[in-house]
């Protein structure tokens, strides 16, 4: 068996970022940038008015009161053709470009209009209520950066850039295969001795959550034809992950039936708990995670390994290094020479910190002891018994993602 530092490190090795491609801004997000985006122009692009009110010369409301000439009015969308002479302002509207001569803004509140004629009651600086010409940013700026996980605040600012598509890195394709005589899909008839598929539909929404196109094959039996006819499938996506079918029983097939393909494999037993038998290598080019077939390790194993495999693939660092730490909830014994990742809740004691407390039970068949689970808390290999209030390592569940 390896670490678990060594399998990440293996895996890590073998994904790159994808090719880009051009997608509409509205497509954007959630999508990594594959190239730094500039500015295509200048915001804003002219002297802008921030309030409703007058523009005028800040030498002419140095002292108040004084009384201009209004000339004419700008709102927001036009602009005023003549110059601002000495005692003379314009009537302008937030977001309005200053007219030629004027360099203030006085608010509508701090005056009183009589016709044409305008009487300011308050002394004002000059250049107050102004947004200067590229106040937010100039063209060419480069404004996001290659690599960047798009938000939606940064499809706002991309479309102020003016720019109507952007590069990203393409999502991964994700071929998802289930193997087992006893697996059955949700819905579909179940015999007296079958069990209703829960990696698929987990592991395909993991995969979507994480910005990956997953793609669900049939379930493949417990048999070579059935299963090279299954893991045909996969052939051109950026990953298969399958699910079963990689331990050390006599109907184990994955790496019998797909070493006939070629299959190479770096390594398929890991030192951690839950999720010993897992495999990892690769046939026809692509990467094969081979997780295990019981529903709670296969979903903690994809945490740990397929979702980083995914953010390499769209030009993400592996992990996002938000290594967390908590205070134990309660008690645990020593630990043997497996790394072991116990479910577990979260909450926030009286002193503002973070506590996770692990179920009683960890037993890897009980999936609604993951559903109930906000994080996972790391025991390393041979760890000694540790008391309630100790710090330990978290892995958080991402609720950002609906990861797991």
């Amino acid at each position: 068996m390896i670490s678990v530092e060594d399998a990440k490190r293996r895996i890590f090795a073998a994904f790159r970022p994808l090719p880009a491609e051009t997608v509409g801004l509205a497509d954007a997000a959630g999508r990594v940038a594959a190239a730094p985006i500039s500015a295509r122009r200048t915001q804003p692009w002219a002297d802008l008015s921030a309030m409703d009110g007058y523009a005028v010369r800040g030498d002419d409301v140095a002292t108040a009161p004084v009384t201009l000439d209004v000339i004419g009015s700008v709102p927001a969308g036009t602009h005023f053709d003549g110059h601002v002479g000495p005692g003379q302002c314009v009537r302008i509207f937030t977001g309005a470009p200053l007219p030629e001569g004027t360099d203030t803004i006085v608010i509508q509140e701090d005056t009183d209009a009589d016709g044409d004629r305008v009487t300011v009651n308050a002394a004002t600086q000059k250049g107050v209520y102004v947004r200067p010409r590229g106040f937010d940013f100039s063209e060419g700026d480069e404004l996001i950066p290659a690599g960047r996980l798009l938000t939606a605040r940064d499809i706002g600012l991309a479309a102020s850039m003016n720019h109507p598509w952007l590069k990203v890195h393409r999502r991964p394709r994700v071929a998802i295969l289930a193997t087992g005589d006893e697996i059955v899909m949700p819905g579909e008839p179940i015999g007296p001795d079958q069990i209703v598929s829960s990696n698929g539909p987990g592991l395909a929404a993991l995969v979507d959550a994480c910005g990956g196109v997953p793609v669900l094959l049939p379930v493949a039996q417990d048999n070579a034809a059935s299963l090279h006819a299954a893991a045909a499938g996969a052939r051109g996506m950026d990953l298969l992950i399958t699910t079963g079918g990689a331990s050390v029983g006599e109907h184990d097939l994955i790496r019998e039936v797909l070493g006939r393909d070629g299959l190479e494999i770096d390594f398929w037993r890991i030192a951690m708990r839950p999720g010993k038998p897992l495999m990892f290598g690769a046939v026809d080019g692509v990467p094969v995670l081979g997780l295990p077939g019981n529903p709670v390790s296969s979903q903690v194993c994809a945490l740990l390994f397929a979702v980083p495999a995914l953010r390499l693939l769209q030009g993400l660092p592996p992990e996002d290094g938000l290594a967390e730490k908590a205070r134990l909830g309660r008690d645990l014994p020593a630990n043997d020479r497996r790394q072991d990742y116990l479910r577990s809740t979260l909450s926030v004691d009286d002193d503002g910190q973070l506590v996770a407390t692990p179920f009683e039970k960890q037993d890897s068949s009980l999936l609604t002891l993951l559903a109930k689970a906000d994080c996972l808390v790391v025991r390393p290999p041979h760890a000694h018994a540790i008391e309630a209030g100790s710090p330990v390592e978290i892995v958080r569940f991402d609720p950002r993602l609906a990861r797991l």
